[in-house]
């Protein structure tokens, strides 16, 4: 009996990819719950704390990858939240400053880290976690050409 095939195909790739994504996300989320606060908007208040004066939604989104109006929308639920202020440097400034809160100063203390997230991963090693990261950054950079 020969050895069983991968599905390597792009769609099978594009489904375990997702279905991967999906799980991890949950197990994130399920870990963020008593603290209120999503891993993506967690993502943004790191990200304006690493960019300190220079935080902007644009600027934002640049940092994580991510499209200006999603930033947008996380910003003002953030800012609903008590956790970010939009500050204008001068009145006829039309780019907001984003600056993070007392609240959002205790939150950004979360660990980036997950244990359960680690335990995971951890039934790859090193030189597999390593060629997966190359892998995944190579669609990442292909993908990103495609949307424009």
């Amino acid at each position: 009996m020969g050895k069983r095939m991968l599905a390597t195909s792009p769609s099978s790739l594009w489904s375990i990819m997702d279905k991967t994504n999906h799980e991890l996300l949950l197990i994130r989320q399920r870990e963020l719950r008593p603290h209120n606060i999503g891993s993506q908007q967690l993502n943004v208040l790191r990200a304006i704390k690493n960019l300190g004066s220079q935080a902007t939604v644009p600027t934002i989104a640049e940092k994580i990858d991510g499209h200006i109006c999603a930033v947008s929308r996380q910003v003002v639920v953030l800012e609903k939240d008590g956790l970010v202020k939009r500050i204008q440097d001068t009145p006829k400034s039309r780019l907001l400053r984003i600056v993070l809160t007392t609240k959002g100063l205790e939150m950004i203390k979360i660990p980036n880290e997950s244990r359960t997230i680690d335990s995971i991963f951890s039934i790859l090693n090193e030189e597999e976690r390593q060629q997966m990261y190359l892998a995944l950054t190579k669609v990442f950079s292909r993908s990103k050409e495609f949307n424009i």
